[in-house]
């Protein structure tokens, strides 16, 4: 992804890709007790040949989107000027439904603005941030060529059983993605099809049945893949 050659055919293909991107469907994680923040799930939709899986859903919360600005605009090289994100509110309130709504909102803007770009869109942070649940540390070192899995590998095993070593990874390398690549995005939940106002007044809900989630992306999950279909 992060090449040369796939700058050239992004920009080729800018003025004719369909990419879609859609923030919604917010929910309270519990780190523990006293600690909790909120996810947002990202839907991609695309015919564009930038991206190997054409549909997808992950959950990021907003830790991440500011680790992927950051990361963007060092690959970059500061050749562009990035757009910026919501700022971040020392008053945010997981009980505010305006402002959850409002972060909301300027994350999925942000995310537009992103993919318009040719040269972001051979990124490789950007495609892990999008199509993958690994978390800020491994896809910087899976985009640094550090990992026993490739970028295009992580993505493909989004939604797929994890694997646990190489000679897993080598052994699902023989089976065909064809399926995967070309599955369409499904919601798992009405909430996730409605207006964000309407889903504000699930996070009550939500948040009950989120105090056993554990963050997934601490380091006892960082070895494995995996992706939810489906911050403060």
């Amino acid at each position: 992804m992060h090449s040369v050659q796939c700058f050239s055919i992004c920009r080729a293909f800018s003025m004719q890709q369909v990419i879609s991107v859609w923030v919604r469907d917010p929910r309270i994680r519990k780190n523990d007790f006293w600690h909790a923040y909120i996810d947002y799930d990202i839907s991609l939709h695309t015919d564009s040949v930038c991206f190997t899986k054409k549909n997808s859903s992950v959950r990021r919360r907003y830790s991440e989107f500011v680790w992927l600005r950051q990361k963007l605009q060092a690959n970059s090289q500061l050749m562009l000027q990035l757009p910026e994100l919501p700022p971040k509110n020392p008053f945010f309130s997981l009980n505010n439904a305006q402002q959850i709504t409002e972060r909301m909102k300027g994350l999925q803007k942000f995310l537009e603005q992103i993919l318009q770009s040719p040269m972001l869109l051979s990124d490789s942070c950007l495609h892990l941030f999008l199509q993958s649940q690994l978390s800020p540390s491994k896809m910087e070192a899976c985009a640094a060529g550090r990992t026993h899995y490739s970028v295009a590998q992580a993505v493909q095993r989004c939604g797929r059983r994890r694997f646990h070593s190489a000679e897993d990874l080598q052994k699902d390398l023989s089976m065909s993605f064809d399926s995967d690549l070309d599955s369409p995005c499904v919601c798992h939940s009405s909430s996730e099809c409605r207006d964000p106002e309407l889903q504000i007044k699930d996070l009550a809900i939500n948040k009950s049945e989120s105090t056993a989630s554990l963050d997934l992306m601490g380091t006892s999950q960082e070895e494995t893949l995996s992706c939810s279909y489906g911050s403060t």
